[in-house]
Formats: structure tokens, C-alpha cells, sequence
């Protein structure tokens, strides 16, 4: 598989210092913040976009399937780019392609063109998958062995503080130029359409114009920084001598938690992508979409306070119990969202963020556990299974233009329970005979 090298673990040989490593570890760490960033946006875009191109739940949902379908798409070709150019040179490349993708907002708002915003958000999203591919390993073969997943769940935890100020920020930037939002634009002419089109999507232009200067101007000091020299010939935790590999198909921890990354990937995006729609609800809160976008860093904050308390919590508790807990509460509230109206319908599906936190990095940690040198390809399957980020919202979507946003929520409650099940039994290691 390509990403074998890029996901293994592997040895930092560089002679420099501690202080070298901490260093390069703080500027990797912007990069954790960027994309988290970048991506919390698209919860904006989402309601921005539907009520300019004036779009189902299913259509605008697209948003999001083109955004994470990159992952499937683009996570073996950045593999092999780490194999052939290293971990330094393909996070530049990511970050000039996500610059690419950033400024292709603008010709997409000029038009406006809803297919060439989806073609922006897939540029933009291939480059962030090459960040993913080796900013990740990075930062775990960056250091001591034994701290290397203290190392990535402290990196996570900026990721989380850029999902956090992405939305707020966001909003004000994207959706306060563009509050006075036509109820039925089937009602206008064509020139009037297009020219309250091309008004509220101008709205993104400056946004995504300062980004693609911000995302330039960080790939150029991660070109010219000096990186510690990493050693990828070695793998993190080589099997003894004389054990016999089997292909990574034959650990059902693995398979099973590709699929519970899917569906965690599925069910925080679906969630977060829903909250704006949903909190214009009458019955829930009846918000314009300014004043919903300003509680998204709720969901996403408690996801960054979650990490910071959940790194704590496992220092005492075993990883799979934890995350079985975790998905038990995700679960029932959700489903108390679901049952209510109001301000209880409300908090409950923000206070999902919290028990989110630690999912991602404990699958994922769970997901590799005892592979040796299958590591790096049990990484990469992990990796590609974040494509659930592109399909679930669409069932999502549908679902919501079939039965109402309320009782759509129902999508990520099934997820809920497959991470419950994973956690409690799924995720034991079973080896293959002969092994």
C-alpha cells in the first residue's frame, strides 16, 4: 500500500537537541490548527450556500462529500509522495495545494458557480490529506518513542482550538455581509438571481483570499525550517525476529476500526454540519444563521476541553473502555436532541462535542495496536476510512428532505452504537493462527 511508510512509525536520527524537536514540533502543530480550521468552515459554507443557490439538505450536503470523498481519493497518492519526497517536502506541497484550492473561491464566487465552489473545496481538500498523511507520523516519530501518542493528542488538541475559532470567526467574516437572505429566489428574474448571487457569495472572497496568503506564507517557513533528519527504513515496533506477517485483513481490530473511524468521522461532521439549519428551527431555537454560526464552538470546544480531560481520564482507565463510555453518552444525547424541543434539544446536541473528543485518537490508537510492521499499513486503511466524513452527511441529507432535520439525527445514533460496540469488544486484538 502506498501509505505504508508515510503511516509507519519510524526513527528520528537527526543529533540535534531536545530543543530542536520541540521547536519543530511547535511548527508542525500550526499546521494540526490550519486544517482544523479550514475545515470547521465548511458549517458555515453549508448554510451560506444553500440559501444563495437555494439547495436541498441532500444537494448542499455535497459540500461536504466532495470535502471528504479527497480523503479516499488523494490518501495513496500522498502516501507514495511522502516515499518519494519525504515528510518536510509533502507538507509544503499540501499546503500550496490547499492555497490553490483557497483561492479558487474566488473565480467560484465571481461567477457564482456552485459546481466550481465543490471543485475549490476538493483542491483545498487534497492538500489537507497530504497534510494528514505526514503531519501525523511526523509527529509521532518526532521524540521518545514511549510519548509519542502524548505528542499527537496534544497536536489533536490544536487541531480541535482551530474548530473552535473557525466557526465564530467565520461566521462574522463570511455570513454577516450576507444577512439579508432572499426567502424564495424562484420569485426573481435572471439578472436580479444572479446579481443577488454574485452580492452573497462575495462575501467569501476576502476570507479565502487572506487564507491562501496565511497558507503560502506557512509552507514557505516549513520549506526553509530545518527539520530534524528522519530515518524511514525502520519501523517503530518491528515484530521479533522470525514471527510471521499476515496481511492486515486478518486483524478484525483493524477492519473493525476502519469502520468505527468512518462512522465517528461520519457522525462529528454530520452533527456539525446540521447545528445551523437546525438551530433556525422555530421549534428549537428559531436563530438566524449569524447568530447559530456563534454556539457551533460549542461542539467543537467541547471537543478540545474533552481531549485535554480525556488525556487524564486514560492515564487510569483503559482506551477501549473509555471509548465505549464516550459513544453511550454521544448516544443518549443525541437521541434526547432528537425527543425534545427548545433549549434541551438544543445543548444536548452540543454537549455531543464532549464525549467526541477522545474517539478519533483512541480508534485510531486501538486501530494499530500489536500490527509491528503492518503498522504503517493499518495507518493508511484508518486514514482512507475518514471518507466517512463525505458519506454520512449525504445519508444525512437525504434523510432530513424526506423526515425533517429534527429526526435525521437518528443517522449518527446508529453510529453511535457500532463506536459503543467497538469499544467494548470489536477492538480486542485477535491474532491470525500461525502467527
Amino acid at each position: 500500500m502506498a501509505l505504508g511508510t508515510a503511516g509507519s512509525s519510524t526513527q528520528v536520527t537527526a543529533a540535534s537537541g531536545g530543543s530542536n524537536y520541540k521547536s519543530a514540533f511547535a511548527l508542525v502543530t500550526t499546521l494540526f490548527f490550519i486544517w482544523g480550521f479550514l475545515t470547521s468552515l465548511n458549517d458555515i459554507l453549508i448554510p451560506h450556500l444553500k440559501a444563495i443557490f437555494d439547495l436541498n439538505y441532500a444537494q448542499v450536503m455535497l459540500v461536504q462529500f466532495a470535502f471528504f470523498t479527497s480523503y479516499a481519493i488523494f490518501g495513496f497518492p500522498a502516501g507514495k509522495i511522502v516515499e518519494w519526497i519525504g515528510y518536510q517536502r509533502t507538507m509544503v506541497v499540501g499546503l500550496f495545494t490547499m492555497a490553490l484550492g483557497a483561492i479558487l473561491f474566488i473565480p467560484a464566487a465571481n461567477l457564482p458557480s456552485y459546481p466550481l465552489f465543490l471543485a475549490a473545496l476538493i483542491v483545498l481538500a487534497a492538500g489537507m490529506t497530504a497534510l494528514q498523511v505526514s503531519a501525523n507520523p511526523y509527529v509521532t516519530v518526532l521524540g521518545p518513542a514511549q510519548t509519542a501518542s502524548s505528542r499527537l493528542n496534544l497536536a489533536q488538541a490544536f487541531n480541535s482550538l482551530g474548530t473552535t475559532v473557525g466557526p465564530p470567526l467565520g461566521g462574522f467574516l463570511i455570513l454577516k455581509g450576507a444577512e439579508k437572505l432572499v426567502e424564495n429566489v424562484n420569485t426573481m428574474s435572471p439578472a436580479a438571481l444572479r446579481a443577488y448571487r454574485m452580492h452573497q457569495a462575495a462575501t467569501v472572497k476576502t476570507p479565502y483570499l487572506v487564507f491562501t496568503l496565511v497558507l503560502v506564507l506557512v509552507g514557505l517557513a516549513i520549506a526553509l525550517y530545518k527539520f530534524p533528519r528522519i530515518d524511514t527504513t525502520k519501523d517503530f515496533r518491528p515484530m521479533k525476529e522470525g514471527d510471521k506477517q499476515h496481511s492486515m485483513w486478518r486483524y478484525p481490530h483493524v477492519v473493525l476500526g476502519a469502520i468505527a473511524i468512518f462512522v465517528y468521522v461520519g457522525a462529528e461532521v454530520s452533527i456539525g454540519s446540521f447545528l445551523i439549519n437546525y438551530f433556525g428551527q422555530s421549534y428549537i431555537a428559531g436563530l438566524t444563521a449569524l447568530a447559530a454560526a456563534n454556539l457551533v464552538p460549542f461542539y467543537w470546544g467541547g471537543a478540545m476541553v474533552g481531549r485535554f480531560i480525556g488525556s487524564a481520564v486514560l492515564q487510569k482507565m483503559k482506551t477501549n473502555k473509555l471509548v465505549a463510555i464516550c459513544a453511550v453518552a454521544a448516544l443518549l444525547l443525541t437521541l434526547t436532541s432528537m425527543l425534545s424541543f427548545g433549549h434541551v434539544a438544543m445543548w444536548s446536541i452540543l454537549a455531543v462535542g464532549l464525549f467526541n473528543s477522545i474517539m478519533f485518537p483512541s480508534i485510531f490508537t486501538l486501530g494499530i495496536a500489536e500490527m509491528g510492521p503492518l503498522t504503517g499499513e493499518a495507518s493508511g486503511l484508518l486514514v482512507i476510512a475518514i471518507v466517512g466524513g463525505a458519506i454520512i452527511p449525504e445519508i444525512q441529507g437525504v434523510l432530513a428532505d424526506h423526515i425533517g432535520i429534527h429526526h435525521a439525527f437518528i443517522i449518527p445514533v446508529i453510529c453511535y452504537l457500532y463506536i459503543a460496540y467497538y469499544g467494548w469488544k470489536g477492538s480486542r486484538v485477535i491474532l491470525p493462527r500461525n502467527a
